[in-house]
């Protein structure tokens, strides 16, 4: 699920904050992934945003669309783009994960990132490993929460959290990583910072 945004679409960005802010509905959530950044051997950019549902519109003035595609029926699905400004490619999430128990969000979010990731325009970096199971998941979230809780203050932005976290969690899986590891990490800065509910970590990392 992929670290942070990395000067993509920043007004594609401050609009959909706004939307968010007017609507904070639960019942979608919004990943934003650039591609670009996977071109120097990065994890592409993402963010969550609570309250985005499945009519994101992508300006054709500002945006050429390259593509896209859904999994599950349409829970999951993703655009590919081109920032018609600097010519940057990105992809562009929206997973319908209400009424999920959190694994299965978590296993859509990833059927949904695999689809993407299989027609990029851009080469993309997956993780080494099989899909995280719900007892490594719950670890790697744990570890990423005693992480926050022991260098930074509730309320730390994700982003300033990201380095410290990824490291914790990748020192705890040295040997034996699995797919998921920065979607755990990125789960756990986004409810320390507030932006998402407790309730979106797997139960047993929720203490």
């Amino acid at each position: 699920m992929m670290t942070d945004l990395v000067a993509i679409g920043r007004d594609l960005e401050n609009a959909l904050a706004l939307r968010i802010r007017n609507k904070r509905r639960r019942s979608h959530r919004l990943r934003v992934v650039s591609l670009s950044v996977a071109l120097a051997g990065a994890f592409a950019g993402a963010a969550y945003a609570s309250g985005v549902g499945a009519d994101l519109e992508l300006d054709p003035t500002k945006w050429a669309f390259l593509g896209g595609g859904s999994v599950d029926g349409g829970r999951g699905a993703y655009v590919h783009a081109q920032n018609r400004a600097d010519d940057s490619k990105s992809t562009f999430l929206v997973e319908h994960d209400a009424g999920l128990p959190v694994y299965q969000a978590f296993l859509l979010h990833e059927k949904t990132l695999a689809a993407a990731n299989a027609t990029s325009p851009v080469p993309v970096r997956t993780e080494a490993g099989a899909l995280c199971t719900v007892e490594s998941l719950t670890r790697a979230e744990s570890i990423a929460m005693a992480a926050l809780r022991s260098g930074f203050a509730p309320g730390s932005s994700p982003e300033a959290t990201r380095s410290a976290v990824t490291a914790a969690v990748a020192r705890a899986f040295e040997g034996s990583p699995c797919a998921g590891l920065e979607y755990a990490g990125e789960q756990a800065r986004l409810v320390y910072s507030g932006r998402q509910p407790a309730s979106t970590l797997m139960p047993g990392a929720r203490n």
